[in-house]
C-alpha cells in the first residue's frame, strides 16, 4: 500500500496497544492493563499529532526526538493539537514504561504500542521489522502532515517540525 500523504483519509480500523495510566498514589503513577485504543474512532473528530520512533528508550530517540514532544508539549496544546501519540513497535508495557521513566503523567503524550508494525507497514512507515522516525498530523479524520525522516535523521518528525505545520 503506498504511504499516507496530505489529504488522505486517515484509515478505518487503526488500533495500537496502549496501558493507560489508571490511578495516581502521590508521586508514583500505577499503569493498568493494557487496552487497544482505536486511534480510527477516537480521533476521527480531534487535532492529533502522531510521531513515530524505531525504539523505546534507544538514544535517537530517548535523547533527540522524544524531548522535542515534551519541551514544546503546552505549545502544541495551545495550538489546538488535542491528542499527542508516539508508536513504536515495542509492546504496550514497554511503552508504558518510557512514558513514566520520560515523566509524563496522564494522557499529556500516548505512549502506544505499533506492535508487529501493523499500521506502519500497512500504510508504507516502516522500515524492515521497525518503524520509521515519522511524524503526521490529523484532523478531524484528514492527514493533513505526514512526513518521514531518512535513516538516521531526526528533522521532520521533530515538534518543531510539526509546529511549523500547524
Amino acid at each position: 500500500m503506498t504511504a499516507l500523504k496530505p489529504g488522505d483519509k486517515f484509515p478505518p480500523g487503526v488500533t495500537f496497544g496502549w496501558v493507560p495510566y489508571t490511578e495516581a498514589k502521590g508521586d508514583v503513577t500505577v499503569c493498568g492493563r493494557p487496552v487497544v485504543l482505536s486511534a480510527s474512532e477516537d480521533w476521527a473528530d480531534k487535532k492529533v499529532v502522531l510521531f513515530a520512533v524505531p525504539g523505546a528508550f534507544t538514544p535517537g530517540c530517548s535523547e533527540k526526538h522524544l524531548p522535542t514532544y515534551i519541551k514544546n508539549l503546552d505549545v502544541l496544546k495551545g495550538k489546538g493539537v488535542q491528542i499527542i501519540a508516539v508508536i513504536a513497535s515495542n509492546d504496550a508495557h514497554v511503552m508504558a514504561a518510557w512514558g513514566k521513566a520520560n515523566g509524563i503523567k496522564g494522557d499529556d503524550i500516548l505512549f502506544l504500542s505499533d506492535n508487529k508494525c501493523k499500521f506502519s507497514q500497512s500504510y508504507g512507515w516502516a522500515n524492515d521489522d521497525r518503524l520509521a522516525r515519522y511524524a503526521m498530523i490529523i484532523e478531524n479524520g484528514i492527514v493533513t502532515y505526514a512526513a518521514k525522516d531518512n535513516p538516521g535523521e531526526v528533522i521532520v518528525s521533530t515538534a518543531e517540525a510539526v509546529l511549523a505545520k500547524l
